[in-house]
């Protein structure tokens, strides 16, 4: 007997030496992630910026006794024929650093001497919904002002609250002569107003950003930095 299936709901193959019924192999793909407020989802779909690092599982039941064969195939949305990445693994990691909306279809096939229990390409066009990622278009601003004054507010030169999918990134510090005092690689870091451990005078000085977002974009900043120790603030404070 060869029995192949595309779309499963449910089926049961009789055993004649046990007597008994034996349940068809099945999955429920899923994800898990660390979302931009640092929680962690398993999840079917998810809506966020890059890059986003996921771990993807199978979810594979009623396996026993059967020989499985998994592929994860990744696309962008309208481009189903053409995925930009195939993995074989029964669990797989990948991290998303283009942004628009990225498919995911889990093909698994399950065989047992001459039965095969398939969820390929039939399947996922007709009855399976694939895991879904949408990831953000870029954003990226720097303030023009920060109070290093120790109050706890805005005394850290960043990036302003809300960018987004930021993949690239590195910014300089200059002093008016041109002299490099700090640059850091990471968005969410930035500078305490020190050089060589002690604090810089009050005034002007200089930010260059050099960053690239998942959507392609390449940001180049270069601005005024207006350091103001003597300004006490009761909100935060991130001036354009």
């Amino acid at each position: 007997m060869n029995i192949t299936r595309t779309i499963i709901s449910a089926l049961l193959l009789t055993c004649p030496l046990l007597g008994m019924a034996q349940s068809t192999p099945a999955i429920a793909p899923s994800f898990t992630y660390t979302d931009s407020k640092g929680n962690e989802q398993t999840v079917t779909s998810a809506d966020d910026q890059a890059p986003l690092a996921a771990t993807f599982h199978a979810n594979a039941t009623d396996t026993e006794g059967w020989n499985a064969h998994y592929e994860w195939h990744f696309y962008l949305e309208g481009q189903r024929s053409n995925p930009y990445l195939v993995r074989y693994e029964t669990d797989t990691q990948y991290t998303f650093t283009k942004a628009g909306t990225h498919l995911v279809e889990l093909w698994a096939t399950f065989v047992q001497g001459n039965d095969t229990i398939a969820y390929t390409d039939t399947y996922w066009q007709s009855e399976g919904s694939p895991l879904s990622i949408a990831i953000a278009e870029s954003k990226l601003e720097m303030p023009n002002a920060f109070s290093p004054n120790g109050d706890g507010i805005n005394d850290v030169y960043k990036v302003k609250s809300g960018y987004k999918s930021i993949v690239e990134f590195h910014a300089t510090i200059f002093n008016r002569w041109g002299q490099k005092l700090y640059s850091w690689d990471d968005p969410a870091g930035g500078w305490d107003g020190k050089f060589h451990g002690k604090d810089v005078a009050q005034g002007v000085y200089y930010v260059l950003v050099k960053a690239k977002g998942a959507d392609g974009r390449n940001y180049h900043i270069k601005r005024d930095v207006n350091l103001l120790r003597g300004y006490s603030e009761t909100t935060s404070n991130n001036n354009e």
